[in-house]
């Protein structure tokens, strides 16, 4: 972890960071030139026999393309396909092997087991997600388009049944409770707490517009404390409920004591990033 000039703390992306989390759950192989890796628009299989896989490249350079246009390069120590492999999500550029390459690729299974040996590695690839989702954000606000949608999206990282073993001993922090149309969080304030709700529903709105619902089982405020910095949203409750604040100590514990956990914080951040830039089309 670095601050630079006041801004916003990180983790960092190291390619030997990368390179050990992919090995611990994967292995090389090599790609042809001129061969495709995944597919535009393509989906897990029938009956979801098998995932999507995301990709570390070892070497050579890969071509991101969307509609046949090039959007993107690939380079040797990049991970590519992430956010359709943890969001189990339709992919949204196909990657074609511009040079002859070698790549880890990981599985679902693979993932989750890389996680379990390497779970610090999830802080990485949060914080790279939400440094897109920033982006996103902020290019919507640029183009006044975010809208409410008719259908806002509703997600949950962890499973309600799991949530007094995750928090267990992890926060000295009481349950919250609020009322109906309670501020719980405001946009631009400093973040020290992310939260994890326990009862009821709440909303998640960016510049008064709503963008995503969470029941139990979600968690909102962990962009701010990953990076300690401003909130990039407000929460309100919905209906009456109860949320559990989790400490940047927990938080962190958490994650590496938990790969499930981690896995379903991803997972929810891969998707709320799909979702959005799905706003700017």
């Amino acid at each position: 972890m670095s601050t630079r000039g006041g801004a916003a703390e990180r983790p960092i992306y190291d390619p030997a960071l990368a390179l050990a989390f992919f090995r611990s759950g994967g292995r090389p192989q090599a790609v042809a030139q001129g061969a495709t890796i995944f597919s535009e628009n393509e989906k897990s299989g029938a009956l979801q026999l098998w995932r999507s896989r995301m990709y570390l490249l070892l070497g050579g350079e890969v071509s991101l393309l969307a509609k046949k246009r090039l959007i993107g390069t690939v380079r040797k120590g990049e991970i590519f396909g992430e956010l359709a492999a943890i969001a189990h999500a339709p992919r949204s550029a196909t990657a074609v092997a511009r040079t002859p390459c070698r790549v880890i690729a990981l599985d679902e299974a693979q993932f989750e087991r890389a996680l379990q040996k390497k779970p610090a590695f999830a802080l990485v690839l949060m914080g790279m997600m939400i440094g897109r989702l920033r982006e996103t954000v902020g290019r919507l606000v640029a183009a006044s388009a975010l809208t409410e949608a008719a259908s806002v999206k509703e997600s949950s990282a962890v499973d309600p049944e799991l949530l007094p073993q995750l928090a267990e001993g992890l926060t000295q922090d009481a349950p919250l409770h609020f009322d109906r149309g309670k501020v719980i969080l405001r946009e631009g304030q400093a973040g020290l707490r992310m939260y994890v709700v326990l009862e009821g529903r709440v909303a998640v709105s960016i510049g008064g517009t709503v963008v995503e619902r969470l029941g139990p089982g979600g968690a909102f405020g962990e962009m701010a404390l990953l990076e300690r910095s401003m909130r990039a949203a407000s929460v309100a409750a919905e209906t009456d409920c109860s949320v559990l604040p989790i400490n940047r100590d927990g938080f962190l514990a958490l994650v590496k004591l938990s790969p499930a956990f981690a896995h379903g914080l991803l997972r929810t951040l891969a998707e709320r990033l799909k979702f959005l830039t799905a706003r700017l089309a």
